[in-house]
């Protein structure tokens, strides 16, 4: 457990820290962890306000942790709540304030909100100890709940959470909501970016970038671990290409609509138009200033090549001229394609993740594939147009890329 001097250096060194965090999933993780280290909480959850609804957007449980075996992930599902007083959550976003409950079965029966029983007979939980605070911008507005549930102490007995605990709350509270909300403020700007590129190209929605980026994030995440890397050196990678996959086809805005929107498939020429988009996202990054510019400029670049080298594009080019480089020129002039490790990872992340959304999606001139026969493609693509150790780690976290799809779904018109 930290100290008080601890807890007030953390405080100090988390407002620098978490305003690096540029996705807002991976930033309301690191929140939640951070906040639950704060009093040494067993789990907690973050919701985020969405009109007059609460939207149920992350949670982290340490026994249920426990009981997966080595590498598994906890699935949840994603659900919203009104804002109004008969919930916990809903009670906090109404009144603005604090609530610092020592047993949710034993709330006073004169009070208006109520525990929901069934997450904790459906997950065989005891939720006892519950403190939950608002999310709150300068200007008074709550942006979010911060939940963290069954404090323990020194000997992991479930206690109530403290007076001074809650204070601390509060200030982390701040901290956080300041970063959260520039991450929010981040995230709409690039679901913009990427409302420009679907009034030109239909499959570019905000639900199939955010599945994109998400199961991108999954996939990258088990490779790193199964490459033993540094869990800072990870945890700075999945908030890069979070992001990073998200821009995967923003060069399509540069792409002519009498190409981008033909009903038909293309002819030979406006393939040859088409497959620029690759380079054209990549030079929007290509003054690189960052990592993120970096990885966004070889996600955009990098993303249609195929691990065999056979119909990959745009391959070995020069982004700023779309020349091939030197010594990776084709005796018909076309510059040679990409093949195995040649494709940077992130590249080969994206690629996989971005056709599998493309199988499982409707769209409104195609049905979603069968999940069975999407399956079947991905796996048949393994070694051909996939790295093959990405496709087995796609499979082995399977469940975790379905509650992805179950999380960010197609709007209606979409």
């Amino acid at each position: 457990m930290l100290t008080e001097r601890e807890k007030l250096d953390t405080l100090t060194r988390l407002g620098i820290e978490l305003n690096q965090v540029q996705d807002m999933d991976i930033l309301m993780e690191r929140i939640l962890t951070e906040a639950r280290r704060f009093v040494n909480a067993d789990a907690g959850s973050i919701y985020i306000r969405e009109n007059d609804s609460l939207l149920f957007s992350y949670t982290q449980n340490d026994t249920l942790q426990k009981r997966l075996a080595e590498g598994e992930k906890l699935i949840y599902n994603t659900f919203t709540m009104p804002i109004d007083m008969t919930s916990i959550a809903g009670y906090v976003a109404v009144k603005g304030e604090s609530l610092n409950l020592p047993d949710v079965y034993k709330i006073d029966p004169n009070a208006s909100y109520s525990h929901n029983k069934s997450f904790d007979e459906e997950a065989g939980y005891n939720t006892r100890s519950n403190l939950t605070v608002p999310l709150k911008t300068l200007r008074g507005n709550v942006l979010g709940i911060l939940q963290i549930i069954n404090s323990q102490d020194e000997g992991n007995r479930i206690v109530p959470f403290s007076a001074e605990d809650e204070r601390m709350m509060l200030h982390f509270a701040s901290t956080a909501t300041v970063a959260l909300e520039r991450a929010r403020m981040t995230r709409a700007i690039i679901l913009r970016m990427i409302r420009m590129a679907e009034m030109r190209d239909p499959k570019e929605t905000g639900a199939h970038v955010n599945r994109v980026g998400a199961y991108s994030v999954e996939i990258y995440e088990k490779w790193a671990i199964n490459h033993r890397l540094p869990q800072n050196e990870i945890d700075k990678n999945r908030d890069i290409l979070r992001t990073a996959a998200m821009l995967h086809d923003v060069g399509k805005v540069a792409i002519s609509d009498l190409i981008l929107k033909k009903p038909g498939g293309f002819d030979v020429d406006e393939f040859e138009i088409m497959k620029q988009h690759t380079i054209l996202g990549a030079r929007l990054f290509g003054n690189v200033q960052s990592d993120f510019d970096e990885a966004a400029c070889q996600v955009a670049l990098n993303h249609h090549e195929r691990w065999n080298g056979e119909k990959g594009y745009p391959g070995h080019v020069d982004i700023a001229t779309g020349a091939p480089l030197e010594g990776f020129t084709l005796p018909d002039g076309n510059p040679k394609p990409k093949q195995g490790e040649e494709i940077p990872l992130f590249g080969r992340i994206v690629g996989l993740a971005d056709v599998f959304d493309a199988l499982s999606s409707k769209r409104v001139y195609k049905e979603a594939l069968e999940e069975d026969k999407t399956l079947t493609i991905i796996e048949e693509g393994a070694g051909a147009q996939f790295d093959p150790e990405l496709v087995e780690i796609f499979f082995s976290i399977l469940e975790i890329i379905r509650s992805v799809q179950k999380r960010y779904v197609d709007e209606p018109d979409e």
